[in-house]
């Protein structure tokens, strides 16, 4: 006799990134992030790289049309409840998934403006800064960029939480609905503070920016930790949350997953992405 267990199709949630054959970061980190918060993970490949714990050895990029054509397919096949950017490389690919995104996007996206990697190798041509700021930001519910991110747009030098809060609302002023400048490039030993920064929700109508703590997590193993953040707030907003609730969510699962991080190979290891479903806490 077969027995079918009852059960409810989970949220297609899309990640539009690069690969990563070490698997701790792009596409993998991806999928591992959104399957663990309940998430049926899709992906669009816009470059591989051949990379470990190490740093990144090389990167071969698909034509754009043919990343136009993963997206278009996906959508064609999935009701996408959530998505996100991640490693979008060169001008031509973001110009190829804008144009879809433009006529197609009925789902948050969260965008991460993946510029250069843990090692120090460019993930995002030089020439492909402008295509990110005119096409995909104006599309982002989300935009999460680290400091050296945040100070790439904002076009300033980012040491204070001043700094980080003008920083915030130089992006906004950019067209992403909100902005989360997260703190894991700050120094100190106290916690690590996102900035979470939401436009004309003031009093006076400026944007109200936000603090987030997490407890600060002493570990090397930080490889893939902005996308496994961006994939987790993707994942919760497509399982219907408010955003404030689903960055907050992504912020405990990420902390979670860095204090069970491991290193399975040589270099810097990864977050522990299944934490919450063997320890059974989250």
């Amino acid at each position: 006799m077969t027995v079918h267990a009852p059960h409810a199709t989970p949220p297609c949630i899309l990640t539009i990134a690069g690969s990563d054959s070490g698997g701790g970061a792009g596409i993998q980190a991806d999928l591992k992030a959104m399957i663990a918060l309940g998430g049926f993970g899709m992906s669009v490949i816009t470059a591989l790289t051949a990379q470990n714990g190490l740093g990144v050895t090389g990167i071969h990029a698909p034509d754009a049309e043919f990343v136009a054509l993963q997206l278009t397919t996906v959508l064609d096949g999935f009701p996408v409840a959530g998505a996100k950017t991640g490693m979008l490389f060169s001008a031509p690919i973001i110009e190829a998934v804008a144009d879809v995104l433009d006529v197609r996007k009925n789902f948050p996206l969260v965008v991460d403006p993946v510029s250069v990697s843990q090692s120090g190798h460019r993930l995002l041509r030089e020439d492909a800064v402008e295509a990110l700021v005119r096409r995909v930001l104006p599309l982002a519910d989300l935009l999460t960029p680290n400091r050296p991110e945040a100070e790439m747009l904002a076009g300033m030098d980012i040491t204070t939480e001043g700094d980080a809060r003008e920083a915030v609302r130089r992006i906004l002023a950019m067209g992403p609905k909100a902005v989360l400048l997260k703190g894991g490039h700050f120094e100190g030993s106290g916690d690590l503070v996102d900035w979470l920064g939401l436009p004309g929700t003031a009093p006076n109508g400026a944007p109200e920016i936000i603090a987030l703590s997490q407890p600060r997590v002493d570990t090397p193993n930080n490889h893939g930790t902005g996308c496994t953040l961006s994939a987790a707030i993707a994942t919760c907003l497509g399982l219907g949350m408010d955003l404030l609730p689903a960055v907050q969510r992504a912020q405990r699962y990420l902390n979670l997953c860095l204090r069970e991080s491991y290193t399975p190979g040589r270099g810097f290891g990864p977050p522990n992405h299944a934490a919450p479903l063997t320890l059974r806490e989250f």
